[in-house]
Parts: C-alpha cells; sequence; structure tokens
C-alpha cells in the first residue's frame, strides 16, 4: 500500500515532523518520495489543503499515485493562561485521507507545552513514532472496511431552473440545530467549511450522512450530530412524500472574529 506524508504548508517544523511520521509508517507502509509527491500534490490542489472536499481529495490522490495520504501541520507558538506564566506549546495537526472515497479517515492533534521552546518541541518530537502506530491502525482499518450498497432511489435536489423541480418542495428540518464550534476549533483560531450530503426518507427520517468537505477539529462531528438531531419535513411532489438527498454547508469562523 502507498502512502504519500506531506505537508502543504511548507513550513520547516511541519517538514520535520512529517519526516518523523514517515520513519514511523515505512515499517508499514511502502511511502512516496516527499518532494515529488508534495509537487503533485500542490499542482492539483490550489487553496485549502486542510479543507478539501472528497472529490478534490480523490484528484490530489490520483495526481500523486498513493492510495492514502497525509497533511500534516505542526508549529510552535507561545501560550499564556490564568495564574501561569508565559510557556510555549509544540502542536501537529494531521490528516490521514483516503485516494479512494476522499474521506477523512484519521485526524490527529498532538500538542505539549513546557517553559521552554525546545523542551516542548522534544515533547512533540517523542510522540511521533506512537501517533505513526496509531495512524497506521486507522489506515489498515479503512482499508479492510466493506462499503455499504448505495441508496440509488434517493434523488438530489435539483436546481431551481430544472423540469424536476416544478410542484417539488425539498425536505426543510422543522427547527434547524446549530453544529457547536469545538473549543479545540476556537483554541486553534479555525475557519473552516463542512459540508454534508444528508439522505431524508419519505418518513422524515435521517437515512444516511457523510461528510464531504472535512475539517477535523471535531467540527465534521458536530455537523453530523448536529443534523441527525433534527426532525425533517420530508420532500414532497405534487402532494406525494418522497425519499432525498440534500447537501448542506456549514461555515465556521472564531467566535471572537465574529463579535468584532
Amino acid at each position: 500500500m502507498k502512502v504519500a506524508v506531506l505537508a502543504p504548508d511548507e513550513n520547516p517544523r511541519s517538514r520535520d515532523f512529517a519526516g518523523k511520521l514517515e520513519k514511523g509508517l515505512s515499517t508499514e507502509f511502502r511511502i512516496l518520495d516527499g518532494s515529488m509527491a508534495e509537487a503533485a500534490f500542490a499542482s492539483s490542489v490550489k487553496e485549502r489543503p486542510f479543507n478539501m472536499t472528497t472529490g478534490e481529495a480523490q484528484n490530489a490522490g490520483a495526481a500523486i499515485g498513493c492510495h492514502y495520504f497525509l497533511l500534516v501541520r505542526a508549529d510552535l507558538q507561545r501560550r499564556s493562561a490564568f495564574k501561569r506564566e508565559e510557556f510555549y506549546e509544540a502542536f501537529a495537526v494531521v490528516y490521514a485521507v483516503s485516494t479512494k472515497t476522499g474521506r477523512l479517515v484519521s485526524w490527529a492533534l498532538e500538542s505539549f507545552d513546557d517553559d521552554r521552546a525546545d523542551g516542548a518541541e522534544k515533547k512533540l518530537s517523542a510522540s511521533a513514532a506512537a501517533l505513526a502506530g496509531r495512524i497506521a491502525a486507522r489506515i489498515k482499518e479503512d482499508a479492510r472496511r466493506t462499503e455499504p450498497p448505495a441508496l440509488t432511489s434517493i434523488e438530489e435536489v435539483p436546481g431551481p431552473d430544472a423540469p424536476e423541480a416544478k410542484n417539488l418542495r425539498p425536505p426543510l428540518p422543522f427547527r434547524r440545530i446549530s453544529p457547536v464550534y469545538t473549543a479545540t476549533a476556537d483554541y486553534y483560531n479555525v475557519e473552516a467549511t463542512v459540508d454534508i450530503l444528508v439522505d431524508i426518507g419519505a418518513d422524515g427520517e435521517v437515512l444516511n450522512a457523510e461528510i464531504v468537505r472535512w475539517a477535523g477539529y471535531g467540527l465534521d462531528e458536530s455537523v453530523e450530530e448536529a443534523v441527525r438531531k433534527m426532525n425533517w419535513r420530508p420532500a414532497d411532489r405534487n402532494g406525494k412524500t418522497l425519499a432525498m438527498r440534500v447537501l448542506l454547508r456549514y461555515n465556521f469562523k472564531d467566535i471572537e472574529d465574529e463579535e468584532q
């Protein structure tokens, strides 16, 4: 199985941690040349590499020529906290993505703090081997997974000018529930978009929900949880209810930025 480990932000700390993950993963997978993989990735993904749609991820994986790819972002920042003097936090965020489905199969955050910058960085560096092992296990688990049969009877909401839109009332929640902007996303000032495809049955039940633009930081799970909690009025055409697939989009922004 071929795996590529990428540091799209080109930060030296990201590249260093990516190299340590490569070493840990090399006993389980064939690791592709980093520079060539990053060049192929850059030619395919022009923006928002850590907030991709499943289609963009599939295209990127095809350009690289791998089964899975990892996106790594690592950095060191000075922090302060109540009743504590300034300290340093070294962190790494790692996305593991399937080329076949474009899905985010694993998201991990490693974070360590210390009174000294080099102390925090040493702790982060020491965590790479164990993290590589956990990611390898998730990749193997995903590779063994059997996809459920597609729901071929689900119709997608047509555009307003499409003939199918005539006399159609699309699904609508009786009460919208806003997904939670997670504490982790807030701590790292994350701005991201999460898209989710939702299949609503003729009885208004949520049949299936799939994230098709992922973000990590617990935001994907927050969106799916909110969608599944909603009570839906099913779609109907000419008074007859029918199952229908809808695409929902949620934009997340740092709470403090929204208040300004």
